[in-house]
């Protein structure tokens, strides 16, 4: 069995700051080098969904929705923290709309919607929630080498999607990376 590559986060030219992906070259690109699947993360927003979920069924690929949320931090308001968010199945999606709408209506801090923690409560069911790496709040508590902070945080996620909050990894030469990299998986191990 060969081993497959799977992007689960990557921003479109419907992430409108950060992205600039074009969808049907994407899923085209993503079939030509065999990947199984591709997710979708747009920064703060489900605006490409429909086009990209009917380009990668064209393009034989599964589609994985998903979104990049900044969550407000409960430390410092002015500083939100990472998240990325899967949907595992439609009650993923109902859940993920319900609470990107309600970063658009209830959460804007200077024009960019914004989650609370305490909306996940009850709204997790069918969702897979990434760390963030090195920009959620776990990652900021390691960088700061708090462990006990860090520990915390990890809990409380844990609490909030049980079996499928995962602690984010990503090597790609950034300021700091390497020093999460390590701190992240000694968490990892610590914590099971």
């Amino acid at each position: 069995m060969s081993e497959s590559f799977v992007h689960l986060s990557l921003h479109t030219e419907y992430s409108i700051v950060d992205g600039v992906v074009r969808i049907k070259p994407l899923a085209a690109a993503v079939a030509e080098a065999g990947m199984p699947a591709v997710a979708l993360t747009d920064q703060s927003n489900m605006f490409a969904l429909v086009k990209f979920y009917r380009a990668c069924q064209a393009s034989g690929v599964k589609p994985i929705v998903g979104v990049d949320c900044w969550v407000t931090s409960e430390d410092d308001p002015t500083q939100p923290t990472k998240l990325t968010l899967l949907c595992i199945n439609n009650t993923g999606y109902l859940n993920l709309t319900q609470l990107v709408s309600k970063g658009y209506t209830e959460g804007q801090h200077r024009g960019i919607p914004m989650l609370q923690k305490s909306w996940f409560t009850g709204q997790t069911d069918g969702l897979i929630a990434l760390s963030g790496g090195r920009l959620g709040d776990v990652g900021l508590a390691l960088l700061s080498e708090n462990e006990e902070l860090a520990t915390s945080r990890l809990n409380d996620w844990m609490q909030l999607f049980p079996n499928n909050f995962y602690l984010e990894l990503q090597r790609t030469g950034r300021v700091d990376e390497e020093n999460y990299l390590h701190a992240a998986v000694d968490l990892a191990i610590k914590n099971d």
